[in-house]
């Protein structure tokens, strides 16, 4: 029979939850976020973007699919912690492997649950992210403040140096395809050759662009250009990744060369920013960010529902106008979710169109993607 132990959450204001975990002795530190999602606890738990980070999950119950080798989009977990209101102890799904509970306490992930998220998230939504710390240690309050006191800000942190690969490799697919359109992508002899440049890529990007018909090479965030050319991409992708997008300049020079080389170049989530800031604009942090699978984004009356995990975003007045359109706007506060260069073949989303667990509205940029590669590759 699992045991429970009494568990605090507090946060760098000083606030105190007290709720109950399945591991004794945990303490974890780390900026505390919400997500919105029914579903895809396990896609967050391994998504790279997460670093750093104990994630707030506002659905009241956690769990009931239980834990499978195939949803994991990263090989570990990358979160600081996680609260919930309710944790299934026993799963239903013919996928499932091993209950959530046994994942957390086999992983050593920090956790609560027990308490009132409901409020909780309210209260973010009020006062902004901030630091939070998950203790069943009997420390004084003194002592967690300290242990406060010596964490470094999100906002001071190259976290994509953290996640990162550190060698290069080819990608083989993991999942068989779900969902597919019409258009002959994997037709054997128009084979497309992608590098993508890992800022925290998630598995199932890699697992759209290989069944688009990619040979995909993915490469360490500080690739320089001269190294990427190498492999004679016919595409790169700048994936998705965490923290702050303004502390990774050593990107910068590379993405700006890869520009002005013709190259076509598609930009997820951190890539968009960087992508962005590469072209002149400057990115800035939301208050308490975008996560969750039911974000509407577009432009002039068309609306895509979309997957969404970032806390930092673009700024719209940065952006050079005479150089690329804006194509979405989070429609929820009118931030920037998408633009495209107006004289190169560059594109890029603030959100996850290879969503997995989610909407599958955006999923066609792969294909954009692939056309856009195809017309660069054959006609010019």
């Amino acid at each position: 029979m699992l045991k429970t132990y009494t568990t605090f959450l507090l946060l760098e204001d000083r606030k105190i939850y007290q709720g109950w975990s399945f591991s004794n002795a945990l303490m974890s530190i780390g900026e505390l976020v919400f997500n919105t999602g029914m579903t895809g606890y396990q896609e967050v738990i391994t998504d790279p973007s997460y670093f750093g980070q104990i994630v707030l999950f506002t659905y009241p119950e956690i769990g009931n699919t239980g834990v499978n080798n195939d949803d994991i989009e990263s090989l570990k977990p990358y979160i600081k912690g996680i609260i919930a209101k309710n944790i299934c102890l026993n799963p239903s799904n013919w996928r499932s492997q091993v209950s959530l509970v046994h994942y957390l306490i086999d992983q050593n992930i920090p956790h609560i649950f027990g308490i009132d998220t409901r409020s909780l998230t309210k209260y973010l939504r009020d006062k902004g992210v901030m630091n939070g710390c998950i203790s069943s240690h009997k420390l004084s309050f003194s002592s967690l403040i300290k242990r406060f006191q010596q964490f470094t800000s999100m906002q001071n942190l190259n976290l994509v140096n953290k996640v990162t690969t550190t060698t290069s490799y080819i990608w083989s697919p993991r999942l068989l395809p779900r969902f597919n359109f019409k258009d002959n992508f994997q037709n054997q002899y128009n084979r497309l050759n992608v590098v993508v440049i890992d800022f925290g890529v998630k598995f199932n990007i890699l697992n759209r662009l290989s069944y688009y018909g990619c040979d995909v090479k993915i490469v360490p965030a500080i690739t320089n250009y001269d190294i990427i050319m190498l492999d004679k991409p016919d595409g790169v992708l700048l994936s998705n990744g965490p923290g702050d997008p303004s502390l990774i300049h050593n990107s910068l020079n590379t993405i700006r060369n890869l520009i002005n080389s013709n190259i076509p170049i598609f930009g997820i989530c951190l890539g968009h920013q960087l992508l962005s800031l590469a072209l002149g604009a400057t990115t800035s942090k939301l208050k308490f960010g975008h996560r969750g699978l039911n974000h509407p984004s577009g432009l002039y009356n068309q609306v895509r529902i979309t997957s969404q995990n970032h806390g930092f975003v673009v700024s719209s007045n940065t952006l050079p106008q005479s150089l690329v359109d804006v194509t979405h706007f989070n429609l929820n506060d009118s931030t920037i979710a998408g633009m495209v260069h107006n004289f190169r073949p560059c594109f890029s989303v603030q959100y996850h169109p290879e969503a997995s667990p989610g909407p599958h509205d955006s999923d066609y940029l792969f294909a954009h993607f692939i056309r856009i590669m195809r017309a660069f590759k054959y006609n010019y």
